[in-house]
């Protein structure tokens, strides 16, 4: 089959593999049909290649046509559609049952000390073959795929329960806005759109920020009122809450280190050195752009939550511990729970309506053959995009 490899730094391309077979009696194996490039992505594209081996598939955002299924697989069955979630989990143990599916017991990487393993994503989290290929193999799939209506519905009503939009709703619940409050939103990415859309859908004033034009105007048709980065952001955000701060901030921007030399070079720094010193560099040192948690926690009201949904990789990062315990915030985060929120979010995807916008927010459609050109596009910020959905059956451009 066709899929996306990892070949070093900034470095992808679309090879030849060996077709995956099902090695457990709870495996199933799935036909693409959509997966998508996830701003996750990017963290393996350019920081993180010391815990990747050259040749490993990438993605964890797919969906698509059941084709085999293992002989312990019941709640399947070959031509389902389905939906996979980015964590593997097993569903029965210890912390499946308490809705905590990314720390599942039974998946846990635990020579890294990590959680669930996810699909296509590095040596901390299991290095299983990822979903940007022409077919995945779904571990624990007794438990995991979502089945989603065979009705003729484009792919991209249902693909982003995969990862953002469970992410940005368990985002928004871990904000724990009172009813009624503002919500703020910083970056219009995929994950902080859908938490933008859904604030506003759960009657919060939602204010969102945002540098590239295209991503707030995007926000700006669900009642979001957006704004530009600048030096008085947090007084202007703060003026417009009755001099207090919102309720609570959404920080869907993460590790990226675009726009800061230091993190930056930093990033760039460990990615150089061998694969054991590099893993030690970014498990010990501040590598990551912290300008979003900070203006999170400066624009929060005193006593509000901040909720972290982007992803931060280094252990030393500093923190104003002093602001925080002062202004008494409460800090959420976490890699999302996949399957706890399905039960919340399938009513509004299947709603004809599209409440929460699902079909608007893919900007490029294209091969996956393509996806090393899109992975620089994404990465750049180039052509307006918003996000990347790759289709293995379309022939490349």
């Amino acid at each position: 089959m066709r899929a996306l490899t990892w070949q070093g730094t900034e470095k992808v391309s679309v090879e030849t593999v060996p077709d995956p077979t099902i090695q457990e009696p709870t495996d199933a194996i799935v036909r693409i049909t959509s997966t998508a490039i996830c701003g996750s992505d990017l963290h393996l594209y350019r920081v993180l290649g010391p815990y990747i081996d050259k040749g490993d598939v990438l993605g964890h955002e797919p969906m698509g046509i059941v084709e085999e299924v293992g002989s312990a697989v019941t709640n399947l069955k070959v031509g389902d559609r389905v939906v996979v979630p980015f964590n593997i989990s097993c569903g029965h143990c210890y912390m499946c049952q308490r809705g905590l599916q990314s720390q599942c017991e039974t998946t846990q990487v635990t020579e890294y000390g990590s959680g669930a393993a996810l699909f296509g994503y590095t040596k901390m989290y299991g290095q299983v073959p990822g979903g940007q290929a022409e077919y995945l193999r779904v571990p624990h799939a007794d438990y995991g795929p979502i089945v989603i209506p065979d009705d003729g519905t484009p792919d991209d009503r249902w693909l982003f329960m995969s990862d953002i939009l469970p992410t940005a709703w368990q985002a928004v619940q871990y904000a724990d806005v009172p009813e009624g409050g503002t919500l703020a939103v910083l970056g219009l990415g995929p994950v902080g759109q859908f938490a933008a859309r859904i604030g506003k859908h759960l009657g919060y004033r939602v204010l969102a920020v945002e540098p590239e034009q295209v991503r707030r105007d995007l926000a700006a048709k669900y009642g979001i009122e957006t704004f530009d980065m600048s030096k008085d952001l947090v007084s202007e955000l703060v003026d417009l809450t009755d001099g207090r701060g919102p309720d609570a901030v959404v920080d869907s921007v993460g590790m990226e280190a675009h726009g800061n030399p230091v993190a930056g070079f930093a990033q760039r720094a460990a990615g150089l050195l061998p694969d054991k010193l590099a893993q030690k560099a970014i498990e010990t040192a501040g590598v990551d752009r912290l300008d979003a948690v900070h203006t999170a926690i400066d624009l929060v009201r005193r006593g509000g939550t901040v909720s972290l949904s982007g992803v931060y990789g280094g252990m030393a990062d500093p923190m104003p511990m002093m602001t925080l315990f002062d202004k008494q915030i409460t800090i959420r985060e976490g890699q999302c729970n996949v399957k706890r929120w399905i039960d919340d979010i399938m009513p509004l995807v299947s709603d004809p309506s599209d409440p929460l916008g699902t079909l608007d927010l893919t900007s490029h459609r294209v091969s996956l053959e393509d996806a090393p050109h899109m992975y620089e596009v994404f990465q750049k910020k180039q052509d307006n995009c918003v996000k990347v959905v790759l289709d293995p059956a379309m022939a490349a451009a």
